[in-house]
């Protein structure tokens, strides 16, 4: 059963676009060429977003794939599919790559088990809120939210993966 989700690369050096898109056609198993725009935020660098569809996993290896250039900032979510959750992806230069389950709404969700492992080791509220604030990936959202405003109104497209 096929998936879809939207892949945001946020900020990315001129020169790695095109490394980027050769990247996702990898995954994909199909050519794609994205609308590249300025990134406001961050002069001189472009920001491209596009909508795909895969198998589930298809999230997975794309942020897999994105990683390998320590320069770029993106984003990626995965929507539900019949019993496989759904799955957000964020990556920033010197914090590295996020990874959330996200459930329909697309809001990120913490399992019991991770819930209680946080609250037995936080030594205090302001513990408690650090690592729960950690759990959500509140950093790398505050990071990226400049670059996600800077793209309101991008163009979009849809990319299927073939196979």
């Amino acid at each position: 059963m096929p998936t879809r989700g939207v892949i945001y690369v946020h900020s990315t050096p001129l020169a790695v676009c095109p490394h980027v898109e050769w990247a996702i056609a990898r995954v994909l198993t199909a050519p794609v060429k994205l609308h590249w725009s300025a990134q406001p935020v961050d002069p001189g660098a472009r920001r491209a977003e596009s909508g795909w569809s895969g198998r589930p996993g298809t999230g997975a290896e794309l942020a897999a794939a994105l990683r390998q250039w320590p320069m770029i900032r993106f984003e990626i979510t995965e929507e539900p599919s019949p019993g496989v959750d759904g799955e957000r992806f964020m990556y920033v230069p010197g914090r590295g790559l996020f990874r959330a389950t996200c459930g329909a709404a697309g809001d990120i969700q913490l399992g019991e088990d991770r819930l209680r492992a946080i609250m037995s080791s936080a030594r205090g509220p302001e513990a408690l809120s650090h690592a729960l604030d950690k759990a959500m990936g509140t950093q790398w959202d505050a990071e990226l939210e400049p670059y996600r405003y800077a793209g309101d109104g991008a163009p979009n497209m849809l990319l299927t993966r073939v196979g």
